[in-house]
């Protein structure tokens, strides 16, 4: 993911908020860390649609999160410059993501949503 991003990217997501280069790239490699240390990740694309200036898919990531299967679909828009993202911007259910993720799923979803993000 490191050689796809801009210097200048910002990343958001449903967790992440305004993540740059450094954050974005170290916040792939801890997740490709767990996703391997739990037996793996299977990612499927679909509605994949790009040109110059813009792009964006729809993904389903299918892993396990602290011993928990996951599947989180996802949707991102992405803006590009120099051939490299520039923004990325992915949506997803995250009451739906932290049902399936954390031991007290939905209810602690609805108070950890605003620590994580800060």
């Amino acid at each position: 993911m490191k050689a796809c991003y801009h210097e200048d990217v910002v990343f958001n997501d449903e967790v992440f908020k305004k993540l740059d280069f450094d954050h974005v790239t170290s916040m792939w490699s801890m997740l490709l860390r767990g996703a391997k240390k739990d037996g793996g990740l299977e990612l499927v694309f679909d509605s994949v649609e790009a040109n110059d200036d813009s792009g964006s898919a729809n993904w389903t990531a299918t892993y396990k999160f602290q011993g928990r299967k996951v599947v989180n679909r996802i949707h991102a828009e992405f803006t590009f410059k120099d051939g490299k993202i520039v923004t990325h911007n992915d949506s997803f259910d995250f009451y739906k993501w932290a049902k399936q993720a954390l031991p007290l799923g939905f209810v602690l979803g609805l108070f950890i949503r605003p620590v994580i993000q800060k």
